[in-house]
């Protein structure tokens, strides 16, 4: 697609539907409800783009649609390749704002870190993206459509059963996805779904910072696996890292994740934690993390911290972390330490910003969208 908007052409994107909403578009165009069906394989089974090829449908009908409908994605504003791999995309929506998404490369996965929200609401002051205010959610058609724009770059049309290069998603870009939750869960219903992008529950994490209320129903609707953005074993130093704690404390957090749905030994809760030089690595806060975490069925991702322009933080050391990490695991939790991938591209974890919002709404819109090549 060419980034138009299919609102200034009078067109409505069929991309971020629901079954339902799709088989009344359908519906209203007068078509058989099988209609629907076909075009849900052709949109998110076959990544088409053009009704014209469409080729399962009759010539009069894709012209029908043609004139109604579009079936769009997110424009590119930029685009980067860091040298272990890592593709970062900025992505420029009809109104003109921004937000980022990121393929990570492994052996035996591909990873894409969807965001939820232009901007963040959280402030998390270790987070390049919480130093962004909050814009606007992102809309569901825009979730999903940083999956399908992943796909079209990596190839991957038809959705192939194996050998993919993106395996996985993690909800952990620009902002809080329960904060969006019902976008979220729309676009994720959509990438879910089996006969089309078809990726398993059990390949999808949804990370939150902790909004309490939210957690019980994502688990109960979604069933997706959880993670939660932790980083302090205190609510004094939490408050600083991940203000949402002043409002939902360690207490009623780690509570919630006890009671989240599907959680078990084969279904582990992920807890995140950022190694930050002085600020949270000492061995008495790793021997806490162990006590706090009794009871719940957990692993925790030990994150080097990213740094960024003006950060105000300063990655642990090795030596730290290895220690960090040791009393963790002797307590039974496995502990990996997250290899920082794409840090040349501003793609490591934490690192996500866009430039939307210094930028004027007139001069954003008359920018050129363009892709650039890898390195």
């Amino acid at each position: 697609m060419d980034g138009r908007s299919p609102a200034s052409a009078g067109r409505k994107d069929l991309v971020g539907l629901s079954r339902a909403a799709l088989q009344a578009e359908m519906a209203a165009m007068g078509a058989e409800p099988f209609r629907a069906r076909q075009l849900w394989h052709w949109i998110y089974n076959r990544g088409a783009t053009d009704f014209a090829t469409m080729t399962t449908l009759s010539k009069a009908f894709r012209a029908g649609l043609a004139e109604r409908y579009v079936v769009g994605r997110p424009a590119v504003a930029r685009a980067l390749v860091s040298v272990d791999g890592t593709r970062k995309w900025l992505l420029r929506f009809v109104d003109g704002q921004e937000a980022e998404c990121v393929h990570i490369p492994e052996e035996d996965r591909g990873t894409l870190c969807v965001s939820s929200q232009v901007g963040c609401t959280l402030t998390c002051s270790f987070c390049h993206t919480g130093t962004q205010r909050l814009v606007r959610n992102l809309a569901a058609a825009e979730i999903v459509g940083q999956v399908m724009l992943a796909r079209d770059a990596l190839g991957e049309w038809p959705s192939p059963q194996d050998d993919r290069q993106l395996t996985n998603i993690v909800l952990m870009g620009m902002g809080e996805p329960l904060f969006n939750y019902e976008n979220v869960a729309a676009a994720l219903k959509i990438v879910m779904d089996h006969e089309g992008l078809s990726l398993s529950r059990r390949k999808i994490t949804l990370s939150t910072s902790g909004v309490v209320p939210m957690i019980r129903r994502c688990g109960e609707e979604l069933a997706v696996n959880l993670a939660i953005s932790l980083h302090a074993v205190t609510d004094e130093l939490r408050d600083v890292l991940v203000p949402i704690n002043r409002k939902y404390p360690l207490a009623e957090l780690l509570d919630a994740c006890r009671s989240y749905p599907g959680a078990s030994n084969a279904r582990r809760i992920t807890f995140e934690y950022v190694m930050l030089n002085g600020i949270n690595d000492s061995p008495a806060e790793a021997r806490q993390l162990v006590r706090l975490l009794a009871g719940i069925p957990a692993k925790v991702n030990l994150i080097p911290f990213n740094p960024w322009p003006g950060a105000p933080y300063e990655r642990s050391r090795d030596a730290a972390i290895r220690e960090f990490a040791d009393i963790v695991n002797a307590a039974g939790y496995s502990s990996p330490v997250r290899t920082p991938r794409g840090e040349d591209i501003m793609a490591a974890c934490g690192q996500l910003k866009s430039d939307s919002v210094r930028k004027r709404r007139s001069e954003r819109l008359a920018a050129p969208v363009v892709e650039a090549e890898a390195p």
